[in-house]
């Protein structure tokens, strides 16, 4: 009689000829594998298109109201780098939103205005008058302007924040090859406390979590704000209670930390540094070809005026329009640049290919991402499952695996990924509207929106949580995606308190460890940049704004902290998939062994007599 459930499914029998990852496999999701590739190649023709459209000078350079560069080298303007807005207080208009075009007079100059003056004052003297002069519009008898309505404003806010771009620009490159080191430092780091993980796993669990309480400990006395410490009281007041709940689970789970699949696969701690370089690729591809679509548009014209006038808003050329008869009729209507547009088929299309853009970045994100996962759980398992460790490990076990992985299973990665681009661009999606409506007072619609976007979340993180699951059951068994998917999700089933123990705490655990890798990197950078550590004071670089380097570090620290962590996580989700395979397949009898150490089956409290296992 099977045992047989809807909800678990049925567990693994004994295989004699199983020994870990089945290298006689074929190819998987062949119609998703086509599917992607075909995407991939409209994805380069949206790419080509982009860059023979666009032009990013539209992005580098501010724009007058006639459509020209300011500050573009080898132009009229290029001794004028700066945009000076009429009336700023206009771009405060419901039409910005609309048209991406503030409705009054923009003009490059060559520097912001350093005085209030009325047009009636500049009037009174020569030097006032030429001051004055440089900012209006080429060809006005100032004259000929009625008298004193027109005023400076004292301050720019675009030209400030652009100042404030410039000087965050000059920032990094005085401090970039500083804002480098700190990177290699928390590479370092983390690696560091992979290995101390590994053979001292125990001791470092409580190592990490008094030096996190310190740490942030220190960052209160330092930034010494009500909200900082707040923060602090609650950590700390978190750590102490939720240590002691979790601390009979902790030693359940030493034992997967201290199996040294990591150091029989030290390959593995490197191969983050592809999927850094590859996931650097597809974000800098996005960026590009967004850049190069958003500035792909044509220079189109509308005429903008103060008074009611029936042409107000409609499409002008600026050649013709001072001979048109909407002058006749509206006497104070201007034809000003509006915004970037065209009506060709291109241009028609062209919120589709932003869209196409956005979507295929987070499929290509998402494979790279399953693509080091299924590499790694393929390397692991073939630790796991060698019969006599380390000597029947195969050679190059992360090489082996990576091939596997792209020769067999590109369509399988590509499935999951795709199921995964999908929720978040509906995320995305939400959010946008989310926006949208947060001036709106329908309070039945802002409810509905805040639940599907919980909704979706939920979905994202159980889609995650699934798909890495049914990677690893690919990278064991060489099957379809939604076979390993279902396979992975009843394992998870028969076994799952084990889950809900060992996915909880070890998130736990890893979380303490970046935490604690980023605060020494990021107090180290604070001594540093502040010129605090009076060793190296002479040589910290002189900064606009110390935080620039500092913040980039932090989040420099964090990203390759999490990139080293997940190969842990990674390790102890294969292995412990492998362990509970094991359970099911194996009895520990001499006909039956088990392939997992005794430590590991003693400290799950199951009998070790008469239990075979390999060690």
């Amino acid at each position: 009689m099977h045992n047989f459930n809807v909800f678990t499914g049925e567990p693994r029998k004994f295989d004699p000829t199983f020994k870990g990852p089945i290298y006689n496999r074929g190819c998987t999701d062949i119609l998703c594998c086509i599917l992607f590739i075909l995407a991939l190649l409209g994805y380069f023709a949206v790419g080509i298109l982009a860059w023979s459209q666009g032009d990013p000078r539209k992005v580098i350079y501010p724009t007058d109201s006639k459509g020209q560069f300011c500050g573009q080298v080898g132009s009229p303007l290029e001794k004028k780098p700066l945009l000076f807005y009429f009336n700023i207080m206009k771009c405060a208009s419901p039409l910005v939103l609309l048209e991406f075009q503030c409705p009054t007079t923009q003009i490059c100059v060559e520097r912001c205005p350093d005085k209030f003056m009325t047009l009636l004052k500049a009037l009174q003297n020569e030097e006032d008058r030429e001051y004055y002069k440089q900012f209006c519009k080429e060809g006005v008898d100032m004259r000929k302007v009625s008298s004193g309505q027109e005023t400076f404003l004292k301050s720019n806010a675009v030209v400030e924040a652009r100042a404030v771009a410039m000087r965050i620009f000059e920032d990094y490159t005085q401090s970039w090859h500083w804002i480098l080191l700190g990177l290699v430092i928390a590479m370092l780091v983390s690696l560091i406390f992979i290995l101390l993980l590994r053979c001292l796993a125990g001791v470092m669990v409580w190592v990490m979590i008094i030096m996190v309480i310190i740490v942030i400990g220190y960052g209160k006395g330092v930034y010494s704000s009500q909200k900082t410490l707040c923060l602090h009281l609650l950590f700390t007041l978190n750590t102490f209670i939720v240590i002691p709940l979790k601390r009979k689970y902790i030693k359940k789970i030493f034992c997967f930390k201290k199996l040294k699949a990591i150091g029989h696969v030290m390959s593995s701690l490197f191969y983050p540094l592809l999927t850094f370089a590859l996931l650097f690729l597809v974000i800098a591809y996005w960026a590009i070809t967004a850049v190069f679509l958003s500035t792909s548009s044509e220079p189109v014209y509308k005429v903008f005026n103060t008074t009611e006038c029936m042409y107000s808003r409609d499409t002008c050329k600026p050649e013709t329009f001072n001979s048109s008869n909407v002058t006749t009729e509206c006497p104070d209507a201007e034809c000003l640049f509006a915004f970037y547009g065209g009506e060709t088929l291109y241009h028609k299309y062209l919120i589709l290919f932003q869209f196409y853009n956005l979507f295929l970045f987070f499929w290509c994100a998402n494979f790279v991402t399953a693509l080091g996962q299924v590499t790694l759980a393929g390397a692991f398992a073939s630790y796991y499952w060698a019969f006599k460790k380390p000597d029947d490990i195969p050679a190059y076990p992360v090489f082996n695996s990576l091939g596997r992985a792209l020769r067999y299973h590109t369509g399988s990665l590509a499935f999951g990924s795709l199921i995964l681009a999908i929720v978040q661009v509906i995320r995305v999606i939400l959010e946008y509207l989310d926006q949208k409506l947060k001036g709106a007072q329908n309070k039945c619609a802002k409810f509905l929106l805040s639940c599907l976007k919980c909704c979706f979340w939920c979905l994202e993180k159980c889609i995650k949580f699934l798909n890495r699951n049914a990677y690893i059951m690919v990278a064991i068994y060489g099957k379809n995606f939604c076979t390993s998917a279902k396979d992975a999700f009843f394992l998870l089933m028969r076994n799952i308190v084990r889950v809900a123990v060992l996915d909880k705490v070890t998130d736990f655990l890893l979380f303490l460890g970046k935490l604690l890798v980023v605060g020494i990197v990021g107090i180290c950078s604070f001594f540093f940049f502040t010129g605090k550590i009076k060793i190296v004071e002479d040589a910290a670089p002189s900064l606009n704004y110390y935080w620039v380097p500092i913040l980039t570090v932090v989040f420099g620290a964090y990203l390759i902290a999490h990139g080293f962590f997940s190969v842990y996580a990674m390790c102890v989700d294969t292995l412990f998939l492998c362990f509970l395979e094991d359970l099911e397949r194996n009895d520990g009898t001499a006909d039956r062994p088990y392939f997992m150490p005794e430590r590991l089956l003693s400290i799950l409290k199951k009998s070790n007599e008469g239990v075979k296992t390999v060690d």
